[in-house]
């Protein structure tokens, strides 16, 4: 399970057998969220406010480039 990111307690990171589309899981003790990195949408969660998944959100976009440059790397895609 690489961990590509820690910010605010969140980290972002993907399974080593994980399938297309493009995504990053993020947890936080016990919430947790999908997101899909080419749309940005939320694919799954729970356990998790309303606020918090704008949060989440924001972070991701913030940090989007290095996230999709992570994955392609780690599964050898351009």
């Amino acid at each position: 399970m690489p961990t590509v990111l820690r910010i605010d307690g969140y980290r972002f990171f993907f399974f080593s057998d994980e399938h297309l589309p493009v995504h990053i899981h993020i947890e936080k003790a016990e919430s947790y969220m999908r997101i899909d990195l080419e749309t940005m949408r939320v694919t799954d969660c729970y356990q998790i406010s309303s606020k918090e998944i704008k949060r989440v959100l924001l972070l991701t976009q913030k940090h989007r480039k290095e996230l999709l440059g992570a994955w392609h790397e780690y599964f050898g895609e351009n």
